[in-house]
């Protein structure tokens, strides 16, 4: 008799794609396939070989990767994701490679190098059910798994897939480690948690330009940033950051999703009207966890009561999730920026211009700033933006004359805190306008103090208080505020800033391998940011790894090649001698000229 017998055998499957491949390929081929080879190159493919993983096959846009123990499959899609997320970081959402991942375990038939049956049929299904960036398992996979590994899943109970005979049960790998109980977590994992507030905890999603105008988009913009700075006022929310929203900007979102990735329970969502000198603003209020609107309204008005129109939006979240909430903090977060709505006009342009983060748009946010406080001189938050303005011009080199910057920037900031003592976003940004720019430290830091006992759900006062702080020499007290400042704004696009500040306090703190990962982290955010570059040589010099730390200084002299020794001190504000000496002298060894 022939011998028909087929080669058998159990594994874990894993199956890869890229979403929206079609989309990425149409938009820019040779881009799209230069990015696609750098990620397999770079993570992809190494992760798969670290965790003995076999590559059966690759498609244009996927792959199907077998692993013999089903913990490494998990464990190397979730490095995989991690990664891209990193790698994505300060890409347009629209030019992201997004990998879904599906992983089940079972009999697998064996022809040649390639494998096929039910096991791998089901993977695929998962794969499919994946959102991009996101892992799928089957539930004999969770069942394996679950007691093995620091990271949660969700059930989403059983489902009927395509040509599978049978329901399978899907769970969702959450992706943010877990801490056992009974053991404390690093300082690292409390910073990934994302777990929901004990307070009432609201994301506010940019409200939807609907005037038919692409040119209005940044008063929309400003109407939801508005809400969510009325809203972090009350001190019984946690209300999250608005870098973090407005990574939703433009998506058809799932709500359960948003609530899950930035761990809250209530998701507010709207849209903004503006039509000659009227005004329409549209909300509803989610309950995520139960996925019910608690209530949905519209609020019609001329434009001079948009701060009306705001006011009762604000009310009717806070009478929905906390009705005992007491009068007096509500009518504290009704306080008006200003009475003249033309600069408050000026004033939301600047914003949108603000957050574009480039030398054009730092300087156009400044003339409308100026602008602004112009029409309106009692303007509190339009000086202290201004003054923020500085910031960015000192900090990445776009200063044309610094000494007559510095002290326009000390003169906008002092102002800011004359006419601003209960506005947080104004002291926010005179605060740290001081400390870096003027490098006046000890009145910089009471004036951020005072930001956040206005506002403690103020994510950028957080960060400007944990770079004061380890400027200060407080590197514990500057890793707290960055933490519940990583916490409020979870996918903050800037969060190499943050990343960067934690690597600067565990510096100061002598803890130079932590401070090298951190730097790193940073790096890996935004490859060109010069405090982690320079940070991470010292780092490195300083514990004993001097090739490395050659490697950084090599990079750093790209970027900066005027960078000295001597001018270390022009750049950090140190309050104690002895920080600043250990930085000069890891640099030094790093080999940055005197």
């Amino acid at each position: 008799m022939p011998n028909d017998q087929v080669d058998r055998r159990l594994a874990a499957i894993f199956a890869g794609d890229i979403a929206g491949y079609s989309r990425l390929m149409g938009a820019d081929e040779e881009g799209t396939l230069r990015q696609l080879k750098a990620h397999r190159k770079e993570l992809v493919d190494p992760k798969i070989t670290e965790h003995r993983g076999r590559i059966v096959k690759t498609t244009g846009d996927g792959m199907l990767v077998e692993f013999v123990s089903v913990v490494d499959a998990v464990r190397c899609a979730v490095d995989i994701q991690r990664g891209m997320a990193e790698r994505n970081a300060g890409v347009p959402s629209d030019e992201r490679i997004e990998f879904r991942i599906g992983i089940n375990v079972g009999d697998i038939i064996f022809d040649g190098d390639d494998i096929f049956g039910d096991g791998v049929n089901v993977a695929a299904r998962l794969e499919a059910l994946a959102d991009p960036g996101g892992i799928m398992v089957s539930g004999v996979v969770h069942d394996q798994v679950r007691d093995k590994l620091s990271f949660g899943f969700e059930d989403l109970g059983e489902q009927a897939v395509k040509n599978i005979a049978r329901p399978v049960g899907v769970h969702r790998v959450q992706l943010a480690e877990q801490v056992a109980p009974g053991k404390s977590a690093t300082v690292a994992g409390k910073m990934m948690e994302r777990t929901v507030s004990d307070r009432p905890s609201l994301a506010v999603l940019p409200f939807a330009n609907m005037s038919g105008d692409a040119e209005q988009e940044y008063f929309a913009d400003g109407i939801t940033e508005d809400i969510i700075t009325a809203l972090s006022k009350l001190r019984w929310f946690f209300v999250i950051a608005r870098n973090s929203s407005f990574i939703y900007k433009g998506k058809a979102v799932d709500v359960k999703r948003v609530a899950r990735e930035l761990g809250v329970r209530y998701v507010l969502e709207g849209s903004v009207r503006k039509s000659g000198n009227r005004v329409r603003i549209t909300a509803q209020l989610v309950d995520a966890a139960t996925g019910n609107h608690i209530w949905a309204e519209h609020y019609d008005g001329e434009l001079n009561d948009i701060f009306d129109l705001q006011d009762q939006v604000t009310t009717r979240v806070v009478g929905a999730i906390a009705p005992k909430l007491e009068q007096v903090e509500i009518e504290r977060a009704k306080r008006k920026p200003t009475e003249s709505l033309d600069a408050y006009d000026h004033y939301l342009r600047g914003m949108a211009s603000l957050h574009q983060w480039t030398k054009e748009s730092s300087d156009e946010a400044l003339r409308l700033f100026y602008r602004a406080f112009e029409l309106d001189p009692g303007f509190a938050s339009a000086y202290g933006m201004a003054a923020w303005c500085f910031v960015l011009r000192k900090a990445n080199r776009w200063m044309a004359d610094p000494a007559q910057e510095i002290a326009e920037a000390a003169r906008l900031a002092r102002r800011a805190v004359d006419l601003g003592a209960d506005d947080a976003t104004a002291l926010s940004g005179a605060g740290y306008a001081l400390v870096f720019v003027a490098h006046d430290l000890d009145n910089g830091s009471a004036i951020l103090d005072r930001a956040l006992a206005l506002n403690p759900n103020h994510a950028g006062a957080l960060i400007n208080s944990g770079w004061t702080k380890a400027f200060l020499g407080e590197p514990e007290m500057a890793i707290k505020h960055v933490t519940d400042a990583m916490r409020l704004s979870p996918l903050d696009p800037m969060s190499f800033r943050t990343l960067g500040a934690v690597a600067l306090a565990h510096f100061i703190a002598g803890r130079y391998d932590e401070a090298s990962l951190w730097a790193e982290k940073a790096l890996r955010e935004r490859a060109n940011y010069l405090p982690a570059i320079r940070d991470l040589a010292a780092s490195r010099a300083l514990a004993g790894r001097d090739s490395e730390a050659q490697a950084a200084m090599a990079r750093l002299r790209e970027i900066a090649p005027a960078m000295r020794v001597s001018t270390v001190k022009e750049w950090q504000p140190f309050r104690r001698p002895g920080d600043l000496a250990r930085l000069e002298d890891g640099l030094r060894k790093a080999g940055l000229p005197e």
